[in-house]
């Protein structure tokens, strides 16, 4: 049975859903599909055993504003938290990454990581642990593995991963060719014919020792603000917070642009199944499974 260590991404403002969604309040802690929220959704959806995974408790990042609604959302569910790392400031996803990955190399040299956003929908567990498992030969050969989510629109408001190949319907990883940024209305019926271009779903499985050589050989810059903030960072009513001063000092970049789209040793899991990171209010009627009358 892998171990897996799930890293939760839960301090972003998600404010193209205000007024529901603003920033005391963020979409992830809100019931826009269900009777959960998308953050309990997430948390859950990464727990037990299935596909010869064990998933461990998991690793949040997230900010002081949310602290105690991330555990009180995890209570609610019948959850704990393996660590609740506290952000002095947000930084985007590079450094919150980096510093889960140093946090766990230290608990476990071996872990293998789940980065996911906290914000998405993804109905069917059991189809995304097995996607999940697809991506473990990748990451045991040294792989960083991200999924791909098989688009069904043209749609502009993603980014896009070109594969070297069409998936085979397998679900078995396929070698990335290039990150492509959200493309034109033309441009994105173009490359839904050809078949080769998913959705950049923005979930990596990867070990944390790989992550941290990835950001060593591509974004060493900030190894040293990420390492210090994360050794001078101070416990606190259980949470952990990293040190603001060295914080600061990171620079504001996602993880797509500090790592992976400089990064040779990538490789998609292909996700054809149900998933939306619900990113506007049309979004959320989608989900919301509308009638022949779109009344949902």
């Amino acid at each position: 049975m892998q171990k897996i260590y799930p890293v939760l991404l839960c301090g972003g403002s998600g404010t193209r859903l205000w007024p529901l969604s603003r920033k005391s309040y963020p979409k992830q802690f809100s019931q826009l599909i269900g009777t959960e929220s998308l953050f309990q959704g997430t948390a859950k959806r990464m727990t037990g055993d299935s596909h010869g995974l064990s998933f461990a408790a998991p690793v949040i990042l997230t900010n002081g504003n949310f602290r105690f609604i991330v555990t009180e959302q995890l209570a609610e569910v019948g959850l704990d938290p393996g660590a609740i790392l506290i952000e002095p400031e947000g930084r985007n996803t590079a450094p919150a990454i980096l510093a889960a990955a140093m946090y766990m190399a230290e608990q476990d040299p071996n872990a293998i990581l789940l980065v996911a956003p906290s914000d998405h929908v993804v109905p069917d567990t059991t189809d995304f642990h097995a996607a999940v498992q697809q991506g473990l030969s990748a990451v045991q050969n040294g792989q960083l593995v991200t999924f791909g989510i098989a688009p069904d629109r043209p749609e502009t408001g993603y980014g896009y991963l070109e594969l070297t190949s069409k998936p085979d319907g397998s679900g078995a990883p396929v070698p990335l060719s290039r990150f492509v940024e959200k493309p034109d209305s033309k441009t994105a019926e173009t490359m839904l014919a050809a078949g080769n271009y998913l959705w950049n779903g923005g979930i990596f499985l990867c070990a944390a020792q790989d992550i941290i050589a990835a950001f060593e050989a591509y974004a060493p810059d900030l190894l040293s603000p990420v390492r210090n903030a994360f050794e001078q960072a101070q416990s606190d009513l259980g949470f952990l917070r990293l040190a603001p001063e060295p914080w600061a000092k990171c620079e504001d970049i996602s993880i797509d642009y500090a790592v992976m789209e400089h990064a040779s040793n990538l490789s998609v899991v292909p996700y054809d199944k149900p998933w939306s990171d619900l990113g506007g209010w049309d979004a959320v009627w989608r989900e919301s499974n509308p009638d022949a009358k779109g009344v949902s």
